[in-house]
């Protein structure tokens, strides 16, 4: 795909403690690497991908590719930020929550976040992947995980153990959430969620995924 060749605009924004691997996990997922350096993130950063989202038909036979241009932002963890990422809560369509498997104040913190999201999001339940990262450190586990996938149940969001240093999972937890976003897409009535510039003029014609009521919220 060249530049101006994407269907959809997608955003998703990484969100957790500082020292989770947020950005490992995005560095992971779009470049298939890992940096053991630690650089914390200032403010915001985001990286981009370009995938190809297969959807299914009714009849359960594979659907038309459509060109998915991803944005992935990447939040800072630190608390004197919060009033800056949450800025960018509304304009995501997604939302990667993770903590750290081996500090269980990361996982403990992640109900703060939960409501952060049912605050600033684009409505009050949007959709979100929890990963426990760092799946790889078994020896210094300190969250089981039965306990993350309680946790998990109870919001009614999927959850996966990650490592963005060996790649587990970072992948399906990425297509997990943008299949979600898709099916949200495709479902909704209202689409007025949707942040301006997700259809490009080039994408699919469908009117009901190019114009939005700026009256009303995400009926789904």
């Amino acid at each position: 795909m060249s530049d101006g060749e994407y269907d959809y605009l997608i955003k998703f924004l990484a969100l957790g403690d500082s020292g989770v691997g947020k950005t490992s996990f995005l560095y992971q997922y779009t470049d298939c690497k890992f940096n053991s350096k630690f650089i914390t993130t200032v403010g915001i950063d985001f990286r981009e991908k370009r995938v190809v989202y297969k959807s299914t038909n009714p009849d359960g036979s594979p659907g038309r590719g459509q060109n998915i241009h991803m944005q992935l932002w990447d939040t800072a963890g630190q608390e004197r930020f919060r009033s800056l990422t949450t800025a960018f809560f509304r304009d995501a369509m997604g939302f990667l929550l993770l903590f750290d498997l081996t500090n269980e104040q990361s996982f403990l913190n992640v109900r703060n976040w939960m409501s952060q999201l049912q605050i600033h999001a684009y409505c009050e339940n949007p959709d979100i992947v929890l990963c426990g990262n760092k799946c790889d450190l078994s020896d210094q586990r300190a969250v089981r995980e039965e306990e993350a996938r309680e946790l998990a149940e109870k919001y009614g969001i999927p959850y996966f153990e990650t490592s963005a240093s060996n790649g587990h999972n970072v992948n399906m937890a990425v297509d997990v959430l943008l299949d979600l976003i898709m099916k949200r897409m495709e479902r909704c009535v209202d689409k007025s969620w949707i942040p301006d510039g997700t259809v490009r003029a080039n994408g699919p014609s469908n009117p009901d995924l190019s114009e939005a009521s700026d009256n009303s919220k995400c009926a789904c």
